[in-house]
């Protein structure tokens, strides 16, 4: 296997970085993201907004606040940081590290050595004893007793602690060639994945991806990303154009190196999908605050990595996107009506999709959702597009089947206006649902919406982005 080129890890700093993602900035070194040293408050890209305060939570709106930040901005950032732990202590210059955040989170390691000469694969993903002692390790001074009181949160999506309590302190370089069949010169970031035909699940991954960088203080796509599974099989992925915001290489995965030793010499260990008090899926959310910080930042750089253009605002036009479901379940029965219904209003410009993977590329989908001004559609994964509408959009779901609380606390997280359908009485589901194995059930089944009730949500969604402050059409010119 030909050995990786040789490239340092490439760090750059906040205020560039940030100001390349907003795009239209001006280069200002006192720009920063929030969780630096030296970031004073007045500078941050973005900070929390509670609207009332909820005694379970705070005791103030600016107690709410600052905790929102901690749960789910910057400050979550800021308080991994403040967490890193060195693990496993480099004695000499050249020598092995490992540093980690509370419960094995996230990790750094530097000459990483792993022998997966005898591969224990099976058909778990994620087998927690799939490495023993002796196979993952480093020259370094390990501090053991440190690492076994980081197991508290071992689980598959929840900590790398099953793949490094076996980290051994070895006596010998693992970047010496005699020890190594392969030497990975180039940055290597690894990670176990959720799900990759979910969007709501997968993009929970790359959110937390970035995160990572942000940990790590690195953005550059002059890395391998390499997929942690000790099954035998590979992975499906519906959205596998957004890797290329990340990395400029093809995805690897672990089982390539079977037979094989291999050394990193500079690697980091992804935070994880589902940790607990983790972004997005499992994140403890204060109510009442939202936030334009981390999820905003994320969305900026996504779209700017993949060259996804705003083409908006319209004078006079609000572009709506009404999401169609060829799914058997949660269809909207009386779609036509409803469409024809948005024509009738000369401000909208309306648009139906199916956004089926084999039919519209995800990049083309993405462009579809970042110039929508109100976006349309009912409980689905499809709804974690909201991440990357406009400012100003509104993200209307338009039925909520169980009062799930996941978009509306993205929505949030993206500091967007969610709306819903309150009027249960002006729905119509087809019957009672047909579980596969739970019986009735309001999530599979499909429904007919009040067509007065729509258009007057949809109308009051159209207000709400002719009023936002950023919501501004480029002024006319009229020809002499």
């Amino acid at each position: 296997m030909q050995v990786c080129v040789s490239t340092s890890l490439v760090r750059l700093s906040p205020s560039p970085t940030l100001n390349v993602l907003r795009q239209d900035a001006l280069p200002d070194v006192s720009s920063c993201w929030g969780y630096e040293k030296n970031c004073a408050p007045e500078n941050r890209f973005g900070y929390p907004v509670c609207t009332k305060i909820d005694s379970g939570w705070a005791s103030s709106v600016e107690a709410a606040q600052e905790l929102f930040w901690k749960q789910a901005d910057f400050g979550y950032v800021m308080e991994r940081l403040s967490e890193m732990k060195t693990l496993c202590k480099a004695t000499n210059p050249g020598d092995s590290s490992l540093k980690c955040s509370s419960h094995t989170r996230f990790c750094r390691a530097t000459n990483l050595y792993l022998d997966l000469r005898n591969p224990r694969r099976g058909h778990e993903r994620y087998k927690e004893d799939f490495l023993q002692e002796g196979e993952i390790g480093g020259r370094c001074s390990l501090n053991s007793r440190a690492l076994a009181a980081e197991g508290e949160h071992k689980s598959p999506l929840q900590s790398w602690y099953a793949e490094l309590q076996a980290y051994t302190e070895l006596d010998f370089n693992p970047t010496d060639e005699e020890h190594c069949d392969i030497i990975i010169e180039k940055p290597t970031v690894f990670m176990k994945l959720d799900a990759g035909v979910n969007m709501y699940h997968h993009f929970c991954d790359f959110v937390n991806l970035y995160i990572s960088q942000h940990i790590n203080n690195s953005f550059s796509r002059n890395i391998n990303i390499l997929m942690w599974d000790t099954s035998f099989s590979g992975y499906g992925d519906l959205f596998s154009e957004t890797w290329k915001a990340f990395s400029d290489y093809d995805i690897i995965h672990l089982k390539t190196f079977d037979t094989k030793r291999v050394c990193f010499k500079d690697s980091v260990f992804s935070l994880l999908p589902r940790m607990r008090y983790g972004l997005f899926y499992n994140t403890p959310l204060i109510s009442d605050c939202y936030s334009e910080g981390m999820f905003r930042a994320f969305s900026q750089h996504v779209l700017y990595r993949l060259s996804v253009p705003q083409d908006g605002p319209m004078e006079g036009r609000i572009r709506v996107t009404l999401l169609a479901r060829s799914t058997d379940y949660r269809k909207i029965l009386n779609q036509q009506e409803l469409t024809n219904a948005l024509k009738t209003v000369p401000l909208l410009e309306v648009r139906v999709v199916d956004y089926k993977y084999k039919d519209v590329p995800f990049l083309e989908q993405l462009s579809i959702t970042h110039n929508s001004d109100i976006f349309i559609g009912i409980h689905g994964a499809g709804l974690t597009h909201l991440l990357f509408l406009p400012d100003w959009a509104v993200i209307f779901e338009l039925y909520n089947c169980q009062d799930e609380s996941c978009y509306r606390d993205l929505a949030r997280l993206r500091g967007i206006r969610y709306v819903t359908w309150q009027k249960r009485d002006k729905v119509l589901p087809e019957d009672k649902g047909h579980h596969p194995t739970l019986g009735d059930h309001p999530k599979f089944t499909n429904y007919s919406f009040d067509v007065k009730e729509f258009m007057r949500l949809v109308l009051e969604a159209a207000d709400y982005v002719l009023h936002h402050p950023k919501w501004q059409p480029p002024p006319s010119h009229d020809e002499l």
